[in-house]
């Protein structure tokens, strides 16, 4: 096969723990052809959406910056001229994301296999597509009024903010209804009333990890991804200094992978990262989700071949 991946630039890749380079070296191991495209390359021209595209191989340093790889000259070609596509690109959400997924979306017209789905992909905000399954999500409240958000905190007393487009934990806070700074992290958070924001009531069970779940095509790979807080962090994100710790999947995780993976796989939503503190939903994560080779180093589970399995059978 064919494969295109547009991800964020190559030189920035931690290959160590980089979830899209171990789906590219699982399929470089099956022979497919792999190419790298930049969020930037991608173009309509004539009618048609292309890309300017290298083709690369995987060189065996485990290293970082360009040591990994080995690239051809760009060319220009059509996006349907390839078997699939993979959207590997890292938010921020910002307008350019969304004008990556409208050119996408017209790709998918001319007959491009597009991994996720572009529409989904908008559909789905990684924070707000919770409310889709309201049965496992924790009191949350979304909105861009300070008066709501207090009265939200004076209910709860200990909640998290949430900013509606960014990852790996970035702008998150935890307020007490006691703090004295809680207007200011407000006005910060919401610009003066002028951004929408999440609050949740704050999850104790954090303390036993922030649970990534895998889902591959609607299917739960058997064992998630903890990521435990440091000392003094209430957010367990591994960029934030959070340890992650593989483990099997409790009852209750399986039932949410199972009531959630039929619908997400209807909606072209091939691979998908499932977050879950204690029993609740707090995210579903359909941009870039990530925990694939940690969890293959401490389990032995390649999830990476299980998503190659899914992209060439469906």
């Amino acid at each position: 096969m064919k494969l295109a991946f547009i991800l964020d630039p190559l030189e920035t890749l931690k290959i160590y723990k980089d979830s899209t380079y171990a789906m590219m070296r699982e399929a470089a191991s099956r022979n497919h052809e792999i190419y790298a495209i930049q969020q930037e390359d991608l173009i309509w021209k004539d009618n048609t959406v292309v890309c300017y595209a290298r083709s690369l191989a995987l060189t065996e340093s485990t290293g970082s910056g360009v040591d990994w790889y080995r690239s051809g000259d760009r060319h220009m070609l059509p996006l349907l001229g390839f078997d699939a596509v993979l959207m590997r690109k890292d938010p921020p959400f910002n307008m350019e994301y969304l004008y990556s997924t409208y050119l996408l979306e017209l790709a998918e017209r001319q007959g491009a296999r597009v991994i996720n789905s572009p529409r989904s992909i908008r559909d789905f905000n990684e924070k707000l597509a919770i409310a889709r399954f309201q049965q496992f999500m924790p009191p949350t409240l979304v909105t861009r009024q300070e008066s709501l958000i207090m009265e939200f905190l004076h209910q709860h007393r200990d909640i998290i903010l949430k900013p509606l487009d960014s990852m790996g934990g970035s702008g998150i806070f935890r307020i007490h209804d006691a703090d004295h700074n809680v207007n200011v992290i407000l006005e910060t958070m919401t610009h003066y009333g002028t951004r929408t924001i999440m609050a949740q009531r704050f999850i104790p069970e954090i303390a036993k990890g922030d649970k990534r779940i895998l889902l591959i095509a609607g299917k739960p790979v058997p064992y998630a991804l903890a990521r435990i807080p440091k000392p003094g962090e209430t957010r367990g994100n591994l960029n934030t200094g959070g340890t992650g710790v593989a483990q099997p999947l409790s009852d209750y995780d399986k039932k949410i992978a199972e009531t959630l993976g039929p619908e997400l796989v209807e909606q072209g939503l091939l691979l998908v990262g499932l977050d879950v503190i204690g029993d609740c939903l707090t995210e579903i994560n359909v941009t870039s989700p990530t925990g694939i080779q940690e969890i293959y180093k401490q389990t032995g589970f390649n999830a990476a071949g299980m998503m190659i399995n899914a992209v060439e059978d469906n």
